[in-house]
C-alpha cells in the first residue's frame, strides 16, 4: 500500500513540474507564439512601403515620433536569420532599423529621412506569403507626386503611350513552376516597349510604375491621364488552371464595364467637373445632368470604339510573332482600362501556367519579340489615326502614302477570310486595295491592308 502512495505522489510531483515547464516557456521572453521572418521594403516614387513577414496574425503598437517611427510586435520574437541591418541599406526614406526584444515582445525602431507619415494594415495571407503587417511611409510636400505637365497648345508634340507593367511590391501576379514572378517578366517587357518607343521619331513613352512597388489600379489610370497619354496599354501575363493553356491575349474594355463605369463618374462631382478629352477637353462642370451625360456617352463610345481598334492592331502584330490565344479581341471589365478619355488596351503576353511559354517569357530574345510586335501594332495604329497636333499627323499629311494602310506579308497556311478577320477588316476591302480577282492568296504575297 506504501509503495502505491509514493508511486501516486511521484506522478503528482511529475506534473506540477511539467506544468511549471509549460508556464516557464509561455511566460519566457525566449519563447513567443509569434516570429518575424523577414523584412521587405520596395522605394515608389511618393512612398516607401515596408512588409513585415510574420508567422501568425500579429497584435502590434505604431507609435510615430519626430525622426522615427517605432512598431511594439506582441508576443513575437525575430528569426534567426533576420538581418535590420541589411535591410535598411541604401534605402530612399529609411536612414535605419533597429529591433531590440522587449519581455515576450518585439520592438522595431525605424530612423526615417525626412518628413513621412506612417500608416499600417495587416494583409491575409496569399502565395506565395504568409501574414503580414504593412507600413506605408507617406511622403509629404515637394516630395507628393505632382501633375505632369503636357502643354497641348504646342504643335508638332510627340504620341505618348503609357506603358503599365502589371502587379508590383506585394502583388507578385502569376507565379510560374520555375518561381518565376509575373511582376518582374512584365517590368522587363514593359522596358523593352518604352525603349523601343521612345526610338521612334515623334514617339514618347510613360511607365506607369518603374521599378518594385505597387500602384492601384485606379491611380494607374489617374498617372496616365495626369500624363495626357494616347494610348493605355497595360503588360500582363496570364495564368489558368489547366498547364496546357497558352497563347497571348488582347482585352478592351466591355459595354457593361464602360456603363458602370460612365455611371460612376456622373454621380462623383469631381470627375464630372474633370476635363474630359474625348470630347474636345470640354469642362463639364457647367452642364446640366442630361448633356453630362450625353458628352460622357459619346465620349466613351468613341474611346471604347478607339481601343478596339488599337486591340485588333496589336493583336494582328503578337499573330505574327506568337501563339495567340484568341484571334479576336476579347472584352471585360479590368479597372485598368477604364479611362473615359485615353483608348485603352490589355495584354496578355502568355500563360505562366503553361511552363514551356514560362520558360519562353523569361527569356530575353523571346521578350524582345513580344516587345516588337506590340510597338509595331501599336504604330501601325496610330499611323492610320495620328492624334490632331501631332509630328505623326504632320508627317502623314505630307506623305500620304504612309497612311494608306498596313503592309503584310501572306505566310503558310493564310487565307484571305483569315487575313481579313485578323486586321478586322472586310474581304472585299482588301480585294479591292489589291485589285485582287478572287479570294485567293499565295506564300510571300504582300498585301495593303487598308485601315479598319
Amino acid at each position: 500500500m506504501r509503495a502505491k502512495d509514493d508511486i501516486t505522489m511521484a506522478l503528482a510531483c511529475a506534473r506540477r513540474c511539467l506544468a511549471a515547464i509549460v508556464l516557464w516557456l509561455v511566460t519566457s521572453p525566449s519563447f513567443a507564439a509569434n516570429v518575424l521572418e523577414d523584412i521587405r521594403v520596395h522605394d515608389a516614387p511618393d512612398h516607401t512601403r515596408i512588409v513585415f513577414d510574420t508567422t501568425e496574425v500579429v497584435k502590434y503598437e505604431l507609435v510615430k515620433e519626430t525622426g522615427k517611427t517605432i512598431i511594439h510586435f506582441a508576443a513575437t520574437k525575430p528569426g534567426a536569420k533576420l538581418d535590420t541591418e541589411m535591410v535598411a541599406a541604401s534605402r530612399q526614406r529609411i536612414s535605419n532599423i533597429q529591433g531590440e526584444v522587449v519581455g515576450q515582445d518585439y520592438r522595431l525602431i525605424i530612423g526615417l529621412k525626412g518628413q513621412l507619415e506612417p500608416k499600417a494594415f495587416t494583409l491575409a495571407p496569399i502565395a506565395p506569403y504568409g501574414p503580414r503587417l504593412v507600413v506605408d511611409l507617406l511622403a509629404g510636400g515637394a516630395e507628393r507626386r505632382k501633375p505632369i505637365e503636357v502643354p497641348r497648345e504646342q504643335g508638332d508634340r510627340d504620341v505618348l503611350i503609357a506603358i503599365d507593367a502589371g502587379h508590383g511590391g506585394e502583388d507578385p501576379g502569376a507565379i510560374a513552376a520555375n518561381r518565376q514572378y509575373e511582376k518582374n517578366i512584365v517590368m522587363q517587357i514593359s522596358k523593352r516597349v518604352a525603349d523601343k518607343i521612345d526610338g521612334l521619331r515623334g514617339f514618347k513613352s510613360k511607365l506607369v510604375r518603374d521599378g518594385d512597388y505597387y500602384i492601384a489600379l485606379r491611380d494607374r489610370v489617374h498617372i496616365a491621364r495626369e500624363a495626357r497619354a494616347d494610348l493605355f496599354v497595360s503588360i500582363h501575363a496570364d495564368a489558368f488552371t489547366r498547364a496546357h493553356v497558352s497563347g497571348a491575349s488582347v482585352f478592351t474594355l466591355s459595354e457593361r464595364g464602360a456603363t458602370s463605369e460612365m455611371g460612376r463618374w456622373l454621380v462623383q462631382k469631381e470627375n464630372s467637373s474633370d476635363l474630359i478629352g474625348g470630347v474636345g477637353e470640354v469642362s463639364l462642370s457647367d452642364k446640366d445632368p442630361v448633356l453630362r451625360s450625353v458628352l460622357l456617352d459619346l465620349a466613351m463610345d468613341g474611346n471604347r470604339s478607339a481601343s478596339n481598334d488599337a486591340g485588333k492592331s496589336v493583336l494582328s502584330s503578337l499573330g505574327r510573332t506568337t501563339h495567340l490565344h484568341k484571334r479576336f479581341v476579347e472584352q471585360a471589365g479590368f479597372m485598368v482600362l477604364k479611362a473615359p478619355d485615353i483608348p485603352s488596351i490589355l495584354v496578355e503576353t502568355g500563360f505562366l501556367s503553361n511552363p514551356a511559354e514560362a520558360r519562353r517569357l523569361s527569356q530575353a530574345a523571346h521578350q524582345e519579340k513580344i516587345a516588337t510586335a506590340i510597338v509595331r501594332g501599336i504604330q501601325t495604329w496610330l499611323e492610320n489615326a495620328p492624334p490632331p497636333g501631332t509630328l505623326l499627323a504632320k508627317q502623314l499629311a505630307q506623305d500620304p502614302s504612309r497612311a494608306q494602310g498596313t503592309r503584310y506579308v501572306v505566310v503558310r497556311g493564310d487565307t484571305l477570310s483569315q487575313v481579313a478577320s485578323r486586321f478586322g477588316v472586310s474581304q472585299r476591302k482588301i480585294r479591292e486595295a489589291n485589285k485582287l480577282k478572287s479570294d485567293t492568296v499565295r506564300i510571300g504575297q504582300v498585301l495593303v491592308i487598308p485601315a479598319s
